[in-house]
């Protein structure tokens, strides 16, 4: 099912960003812009993080690093592009 319909984005695909460290709708869209065009999926994006789709919630609770080498790496969009 698409989560952002501007970017086609669908919930495996957040799923996957939030498997590899994305645990935030802002880490979401630097990931794959979902969330960034009219907004309307953002609170879709919170609802599949609020319900476990982070594994790496309890590191980022615990202020430890939690994203994956390509985000780290910035290869998903750029914070700055999508504030």
């Amino acid at each position: 099912m698409y989560v952002c319909s501007c970017f086609g984005i669908t919930e495996q695909q957040v799923e996957q960003h939030a498997a590899d460290g994305a645990c935030t709708p802002r880490q979401i869209a630097s990931a794959c812009k979902a969330g960034t065009d009219c907004g309307s999926c953002v609170r879709r994006i919170q609802a599949l993080l609020g319900r476990g789709a982070c594994p790496r919630r309890e590191l980022a609770d615990q202020g430890q690093p939690v994203l994956s080498e390509v985000l780290a790496r910035g290869e998903g969009a750029r914070l700055d592009e999508v504030a």
